[in-house]
């Protein structure tokens, strides 16, 4: 639970105002962070719509509203450490220097005056998971402490909004990792046939893109959920579901802060950089031999070499017979 700010406590200030999946993967590090400075009111700068699942991290003291890369409105003192988990500068780098915090920690930026050497500031890696990306830049800067295995939430405090099933989340904020919604609708509609109960969930702006999955694989409307579940109710879902089968979205890293077993079709971007654990109940699948466009306007073409049968398989794989 946030805490209220205590100003005698000297303060750190973390930067990650982006998604639910940005969030997820950078808890670790948030927590190496805590570890590093235990005494200290630890702030997290992010999209105050993302607040309850801050709590479940159990780790920060107080949210900071922000917005992307909008300048924060910061009460207080300038913070004794800002940590830029937010990206490689220097557009990130200048919103946190603006507050004159008397340590920055962030990676290398010579555009930002933050240049590399020293153990100060890191090297930022292409080539590199976004967990383990976020672990280094603590590890190297302050102490050994952020652990990229440690990426479970507590259990949600909000019901989940209906029983237990199958969770299929077809959309994805870009159209670049969108697997087509007939494969989505093959998948939902076979697995509905050996008696699973499945949920297709989404945004409100999805609901049409739900709703088409539904009839194609000729579920209830009632098993639509998109656009009716707050992010609260989505991750209590996610946290009783059996199984759940997305692209390569906010979602799967739900599944991944409470061991939810998944199957996560990849592309443009493969798993490598933002997959699950190896060693947890997920099957990441990817075609690719390199990254592709992220913004591309039609499913990337790796993404598309995933079958149905290949996604089924999976599946039926992790999921108890019916």
């Amino acid at each position: 639970m946030a805490l209220s700010r205590d100003s005698a406590a000297p303060s750190v200030l973390v930067l990650r105002a982006l998604g639910l999946g940005d969030l997820l993967t950078a808890v670790p590090a948030l927590r190496g962070i805590r570890r590093a400075f235990p005494g200290h009111h630890l702030q997290l700068a992010t999209d105050p719509a993302l607040h309850e699942l801050v709590d479940l991290a159990e780790v920060v003291d107080e949210v900071v509203p922000a917005r992307g890369l909008e300048p924060l409105t910061y009460d207080g003192p300038p913070p004794d450490v800002a940590v830029n988990l937010h990206g490689r500068g220097p557009q990130s780098h200048r919103v946190l220097g603006a507050l004159s915090p008397h340590r920055l920690v962030a990676f290398g930026c010579a555009d930002a005056g933050l240049g590399v050497g020293s153990g100060e500031a890191p090297v930022w890696r292409r080539d590199e998971h976004e967990v383990a990306r976020w672990c280094r830049l603590v590890n190297e800067t302050l102490e050994p402490v952020a652990d990229p295995t440690d990426l479970r939430l507590a259990a949600p405090r909000s019901p989940a909004p209906r029983a237990p099933g199958v969770v299929v989340h077809p959309g994805a904020a870009q159209a670049a990792r969108r697997w087509p919604a007939e494969r989505f609708a093959a998948v939902a509609g076979r697995l509905a046939d050996q008696g699973h109960r499945v949920w297709l969930t989404g945004s409100a702006g999805e609901r049409d893109l739900a709703g088409k999955v539904a009839v194609e694989a000729g579920l209830d409307e009632g098993c639509v959920l998109a656009g009716t579940t707050s992010l609260a109710q989505l991750a209590a879902l996610v946290a009783g579901s059996p199984l759940v089968v997305c692209g390569d979205t906010g979602t799967s890293h739900l599944a991944t802060a409470f061991g939810t077993p998944s199957v996560v079709l990849f592309g443009p971007t493969p798993p490598a950089w933002w997959g699950p654990p190896e060693t947890g109940p997920h099957a990441a699948l990817w075609h690719g031999s390199e990254p592709g466009d992220p913004w591309a306007d039609t499913p990337d073409p790796a993404l598309l070499e995933i079958t149905v049968d290949e996604v089924l398989g999976a599946a039926e794989r992790m999921l108890p017979r019916t």
